[in-house]
């Protein structure tokens, strides 16, 4: 269903998955698409994996329009239009879980935010600025800004249970972290460098509290990639599990292959699954 929000003095869209009528008390999955995508792209860009949380889990799955193909995102150089124009998407955000509490009676403590790419930095921006909202958040193909390119750097440290996906071959958003390459700054538009992969889930580890080594463990492979999970976990603490797909590119694990030109997908794990098990736990 096909819904829109006044926020920011703006109409924002959105789709939503899941019956008005459904059981009381439902989970939220909030999805933020990548650049130059809408909601309707990025579900079909995934394979509409996480539909099976709604039909399967029984959660209200949303998938949210960036404005003009955009979310904006936390990195002080990004100069795409929600950037420049300062859109409000943390009050987008606000306004969506406030009216499907309304319509769907979803539960305002279970909501997690997952997002790709930019979407990822705008989940990573939420984090920050709005963690109250969240029960939980997954970044997938994107990694944290450098301390001086972070708009929320002085954000107060607030836990929440994070799940972090990173191909090692990411052509846009490299796994070892640093400045884009020249093509994607220009693409994009956005600039500034960022942390690795395992800085990021190490960055989140520290924010909650988390002072045990992590452990890495190797899980089975069918195809030309592989993955290891990186998981950091403390009695007390939420934890935070970084899944490494050895040779994968800018993409979704999960059934569907994308573009070459994003890299492999593997089909070693499914992200949907994942949010699963990992949210539930």
């Amino acid at each position: 269903m096909q819904d829109s929000v006044e926020t920011d003095g703006r109409t924002r869209t959105y789709t939503v998955l899941g019956p008005a009528d459904g059981a009381p008390g439902r989970d939220l999955v909030l999805i933020y698409h990548g650049s130059k995508q809408t909601g309707a792209k990025h579900r079909a860009f995934t394979g509409r994996i996480y539909d099976r949380l709604a039909d399967d889990g029984g959660a209200v799955v949303v998938y949210l329009d960036g404005y003009r193909g955009n979310w904006n995102d936390a990195r002080r150089l990004s100069s795409f239009p929600a950037r420049t124009a300062n859109v409000d998407d943390v009050a987008f955000t606000r306004a969506v879980i406030t009216k499907l509490a309304a319509s769907h009676r979803i539960d305002t403590a279970r909501v997690v935010a997952v997002g790709y790419s930019n979407g990822g930095q705008l989940v990573m921006r939420l984090a920050h600025e709005a963690p109250e909202l969240l029960a939980g958040a997954a970044v997938i193909a994107a990694t944290m800004p450098g301390p001086d390119d972070f708009l929320a750097a002085g954000a107060p440290p607030s836990p929440l249970p994070m799940l972090l996906i990173h191909g090692t071959k990411d052509p846009i958003v490299a796994y070892a972290g640093g400045e884009m390459r020249w093509w994607a700054r220009t693409l994009f538009k956005v600039g500034g460098r960022s942390r690795s992969a395992p800085d990021t889930a190490a960055y989140f580890a520290a924010r909650n509290g988390i002072t045990a080594d992590p452990v890495r463990t190797t899980l089975p492979s069918t195809g030309p990639t592989s993955v290891s999970l990186t998981s950091y976990q403390q009695p007390g603490r939420p934890p935070v599990a970084l899944y490494t797909v050895h040779g994968g590119g800018h993409t979704v694990p999960g059934p569907r292959n994308t573009p070459a030109i994003m890299g492999r997908t593997t089909h070693d794990i499914n992200t949907a699954d994942l949010l699963s098990t990992f949210f539930t736990r």
